[in-house]
């Protein structure tokens, strides 16, 4: 049987096999190695999302740049349901932002100008900086989380991976009938 450090292990290396960068958490942590984080609460990788937006984004001036950046990692709403919408919003549309150019434009063209900072480049997708990184502590209101594999994208993170091992002591083809039973009688008519 397998052990879950060597699943985690095989994980990761079908993700650097896909073209993903490995990092191991703790070096990456605020008190780690090459900190990344300035603190646990802290989940996004703001200098690898700044890098990635002034790469995609390079006719914008920084302090938009600076200004989609913090609204990213600054949720809006209190329910997580419309974080995820907003954010998801975020990905595919952009951060709709307001700033004035710093260069001298015609006497018509002056003026506030309203743009998109794309987070992801959907068009050049080797344009964007694909990460993964294991045991990426976060510290929650309630306790520590410490997930196997947390996927980022650009700084971002995408997708949370936990991975369990169950031992097996019955055979696993009854398993699901034993479960499905009690389920299928309370839909009966």
């Amino acid at each position: 049987m397998i052990a879950e450090d060597q699943l985690e292990q095989l994980c990761l290396s079908w993700f650097q096999e896909g073209g993903f960068e490995y990092v191991y958490g703790p070096d990456i942590s605020p008190d780690g190695n090459a900190p990344e984080r300035s603190d646990y609460r802290q989940v996004v990788l703001a200098g690898r999302l700044m890098d990635a937006i002034k790469r995609i984004n390079p006719h914008l001036p920084q302090n938009a740049l600076e200004e989609a950046a913090h609204s990213v990692t600054k949720p809006d709403h209190p329910s997580l349901i419309h974080n995820n919408r907003a954010f998801h919003r975020l990905l595919i549309d952009g951060v709709k932002i307001e700033y004035t150019p710093s260069v001298s434009l015609p006497e018509g063209e002056r003026g506030k100008k309203t743009d998109h900072v794309q987070l992801i480049d959907f068009e050049n997708p080797h344009n964007n900086q694909f990460l993964v990184v294991n045991q990426f502590t976060v510290l929650g209101s309630k306790m520590n989380r410490r997930p196997d594999v947390v996927v980022f994208i650009n700084g971002l993170p995408m997708a949370v991976i936990e991975l369990k091992i169950r031992p097996m002591k019955t055979p696993m083809c009854g398993m699901p009938i034993i479960r499905f039973r009690p389920t299928r009688k309370r839909f009966r008519r």
